[in-house]
């Protein structure tokens, strides 16, 4: 059986090699391979904390390497980075095991020649008293270093949002988000989920800033529990939440949602609606599909029809609607905390999503009724792919104007465009804009 650190290092040579999502090769890992509980935590950090802090430790690399970084072997690259990160960052790792531990990995990666290379940098950034030297770096360059992020997306927040704004979405892209859901208020309070969560030893804490919010901790096999069979809450991070609370649906209307999977405005939506009215719920692929029909019946949900579509293309199958709920594909500059591998994609990775970002927009704006509200989403934080957007789609549609939908959400401004940011809300960076169809 594989140690912990062994699986760790598989993990992160994969994600070099296929470029696959983080949290889906995690998954599949811990499927495959039997791992107890306590390696699966430490697996976790491990794997999660290198991915966030790769720039800041490939620093270090480049600075105690007598070897130049392009010359080095991936495998070698990846145990030096685990190394540098216990040291750095996890208190529970003694420095002996740490680097110990590292030069025990070179034979499994089948490189025992390196073993005095990798225990002589880590021995020696020991010695400097675990410090790191930033020399003559200063403004993005340091930020760069010292927070894992690129120059270049570095430079975009500060012209888009400034500096203070900047550093918290910084400081806020490491450790583990906190786990959201949403209570299925239709049939539940959320006294009793709390009650039937803790049943199976799931803790669970009501949300300061919106109804019906709760917060998980201790959330393994959530999926398996009793509250969650019985259709008591559905996972939706706060961010999602404040965006219902925008949509503000109110029964017996008509919702269409275009990009839904999996499902959860879709679900709140419902709920709010005391499951009185009717929602059309779309997605690209069958199998997400499926996945919204199971999270409606699970819920006791059944004013949701859920069908394939492509949202940048017309249907006259679909019906017009008071709200049109328009969450498009975007660059998830939002969601970097549970995805560390996003900051890292080029700069040019950001081109050609407002075509299809606006594609789908027009689109979606064909099924609102007259009076009506259209309502455009994203999870991320960039101006070209939502201001721009938003407001290029405005001057080209005169029978669609700014209307905005107060939600008395503490820190978030009332506006037609609202971008929230980690710190606000606790989770996601998101952004949401309300247009009102007048003719």
């Amino acid at each position: 059986m594989k140690t912990a650190r062994q699986i760790a290092l598989d993990l992160l040579i994969k994600m070099d090699v296929s470029g696959a999502y983080s949290n889906i090769i995690l998954d599949n890992v811990f499927t495959a391979e039997r791992t107890n509980t306590r390696d699966k935590a430490f697996v976790t950090m491990l794997f999660y904390g290198v991915l966030e802090r790769r720039m800041t430790l490939d620093y270090l690399i480049r600075y105690y390497s007598s070897v130049e970084f392009d010359k080095i072997s991936v495998s070698v690259i990846q145990i030096l980075r685990m190394g540098f990160y216990q040291l750095l960052y996890m208190d529970s790792v003694p420095e002996s095991a740490a680097v110990n531990e590292s030069v025990m990995l070179m034979d499994y990666a089948g490189a025992e020649k390196a073993k005095g290379f990798v225990n002589a940098i880590l021995r020696s950034f020991i010695r400097d008293g675990k410090k790191i030297d930033y020399k003559d770096l200063k403004d993005e360059a340091k930020l760069s270093i010292m927070y894992s992020c690129p120059k270049w997306l570095i430079k975009k927040w500060n012209n888009e949002l400034g500096e203070q704004k900047t550093i918290s979405l910084l400081q806020s892209s490491f450790g583990r988000p906190p786990l959201y859901a949403r209570v299925n208020s239709f049939k539940y309070s959320v006294d009793e989920v709390i009650s039937c969560l803790a049943k199976d030893k799931i803790k669970a804490v009501k949300n300061s800033l919106i109804d019906n919010c709760i917060e998980l901790s201790n959330s393994r096999g959530i999926e398996s529990c009793l509250a969650f069979r019985k259709g008591m809450f559905h996972i939706q991070d706060i961010s999602s939440q404040i965006c219902c609370k925008i949509i503000a649906p109110v029964f017996n209307e008509t919702v269409v949602d275009m990009c839904s999977a999996p499902g959860g405005k879709t679900f709140t939506c419902a709920e709010i609606m005391a499951n009185r009215g009717k929602i059309f719920s779309y997605d690209l692929y069958d199998g997400k599909v499926a996945v919204i029909r199971n999270g409606a019946a699970r819920l006791g949900l059944d004013i949701i029809s859920a069908a394939e579509n492509d949202a940048s293309k017309p249907n006259p199958d679909i019906p017009m609607a008071d709200k049109v709920i328009c969450d498009v594909p975007c660059s998830g500059l939002g969601v970097i905390r549970r995805k560390p591998e996003i900051k890292y994609k080029p700069m040019k990775s950001l081109e050609g999503l407002s075509i299809v970002q606006t594609e789908i927009l027009e689109n979606a704006s064909s099924y609102v009724k007259v009076g009506g509200t259209l309502i455009y989403s994203t999870c991320t934080v960039s101006k070209a792919e939502n201001q721009d957007v938003v407001e290029a789609f405005l001057q080209k549609h005169p029978e669609f104007v700014p209307v905005v939908v107060p939600i008395a959400v503490k820190g978030i401004e009332d506006s037609y465009m609202r971008t929230m940011l980690p710190s606000q809300t606790g989770g996601d960076g998101f952004f949401a804009a309300t247009l009102r169809r007048i003719k």
